[in-house]
This record gives structure tokens, C-alpha cells and sequence, in this order.
């Protein structure tokens, strides 16, 4: 059995991260991955594993967005409000995200607040 950080509850099922690539993920667009520090290369038993979010990208996902470090609930959820609504309006992920970033600093101008999601993979 596997530790309870090397696995993910997908669904209704538990998988091993190891195993992400069995999700068949080639030709999914957008992983987004909001929940804290999905990019940050992670150490499990010694062994140097990437980020959840680099796994995702390794499966077939053309682009995950994921964070950097721990996330401030509210803030992000006006971030991905207005990312999906800029990706409704025929925008590209990274201006989406962009833009929706700019937004957020009008109301939380620290960056700890708006800058720790990022995209990996295809902006386009």
C-alpha cells in the first residue's frame, strides 16, 4: 500500500500517481489542479517524484494549471471564476489567466494572493 501522498482520490476510486497515465488523458486540453502546491516538486520515500501537476502533463494533458504554494480560498476561487469565464470569451489559457490575475491585484494586490498559479504545457 502505497502512502496517502502518493495517491489520489479520482473519482470514486483511489489511484496511485504512479499510475496517472492509465487515466488516458492524450488530447485532454485543461487539467486545473487548485488545490495548494499541485506544481512543487514533492519527495516521497527518497525518491524525487515530480509535482502532481507534471504527471498530469506526462499522461496526455496538453496544459495543467496548478499552484505554487498554499492558496488563499477566496482569492482563488475569483481567480478561476474569471479564468473560465476569459476561456468562455474565446480567450487562450495564458491570457485567461493573465487577465484574470490582472483582475484579482486590483482587490488583493500581494502577490501571494494572484501569482501562485501557473500554466504547464501549451498556453494556446
Amino acid at each position: 500500500m502505497l502512502p496517502p501522498l502518493e495517491r489520489l482520490l479520482f473519482a470514486d476510486k483511489p489511484l496511485d500517481i504512479a499510475n496517472a497515465a492509465l487515466l488516458g488523458l492524450q488530447g485532454t486540453q485543461l487539467i486545473t489542479l487548485s488545490a495548494c502546491q499541485t506544481a512543487v516538486d514533492t519527495n516521497f520515500n527518497s525518491a524525487g517524484i515530480a509535482g502532481v501537476a507534471y504527471i498530469f502533463e506526462r499522461a496526455g494533458a496538453k496544459a495543467v494549471m496548478a499552484s505554487l504554494w498554499a492558496v488563499d480560498d477566496e482569492a482563488t476561487q475569483l481567480l478561476m471564476v474569471d479564468f473560465y469565464q476569459n476561456i468562455k470569451q474565446g480567450m487562450t489559457k495564458g491570457q485567461a489567466l493573465q487577465k484574470a490575475k490582472l483582475k484579482l491585484i486590483a482587490d488583493y494586490p500581494h502577490p501571494f494572493y494572484w501569482s501562485p498559479f501557473v500554466l504547464i504545457g501549451d498556453a494556446r
